[in-house]
């Protein structure tokens, strides 16, 4: 009797005491980072901070901060980033599981001393990535808008408008521990502001 009293109470102060996960963001989502804490909405590592009003890393070793929400089949995700670094190297992930890099697709602006660019699938060296090399097409300091509209097994990434690169994936990466974004950095430093996602077709 007593060792069944001692288990309910244990069992009490456990449900009480338990940390309540906090729900996950809604989309259409937006974030201008005007504040001082990330909030609930983000998770990842503590090199990541908000600093003037925009996401700041000085190099994580590609460990993502990823937005606590679900990306739908079909989405189109804006931002703004720079490169304060002479390496460019600009970083984001789509459809990973909210903790491992290279859990998604990985994208990369100027990277490997700002000479490729790419988008890979799992893989950041893998040689299925589609890529292209511009020699140094990251400009220190200069801001760029980023917007990357994934439609059915197509993938394709706009710079300020552009048509930059495309993917073709015939077994797309969706659900269940492929459905996050998430800001990354391997050892530049990257500022990331006015997020926006959306499902495709939505205005």
């Amino acid at each position: 009797m007593r060792r069944s009293l001692l288990w309910i109470v244990l069992g009490t102060v456990g449900l009480c005491c338990a940390k309540k996960e906090a729900p996950l963001a809604a989309l259409p989502f937006a974030d201008d980072f005007n504040r001082t804490d990330f909030g609930a909405h983000w998770q990842g590592d503590p090199g990541w901070r908000i600093q003037d009003g925009k996401v700041f890393s000085a190099g994580t070793a590609n460990r993502p901060l990823w937005l606590r929400a679900r990306l739908p089949q079909d989405a189109i995700i804006e931002f703004e980033v720079r490169s304060d670094s002479p390496a460019g190297d600009i970083k984001f992930e789509m459809y990973g599981d909210g903790v491992n890099h290279q859990s998604g697709y990985i994208f990369i602006f100027g990277g490997w001393k700002n000479t490729i660019s790419c988008i890979a699938r799992l893989d950041e060296h893998g040689s299925d990535r589609q890529e292209r090399k511009d020699r140094k097409p990251v400009k220190m300091g200069q801001s760029y808008q980023m917007r990357i509209v994934r439609q059915g097994k197509t993938i394709q990434w706009y710079i300020d408008g552009k048509l930059w690169l495309d993917h073709f994936d015939s077994d797309p990466l969706s659900g269940k521990g492929h459905d996050r974004f998430g800001f990354s950095n391997w050892q530049s430093n990257l500022y990331f502001d006015n997020l926006r996602i959306q499902p495709a077709g939505e205005k």
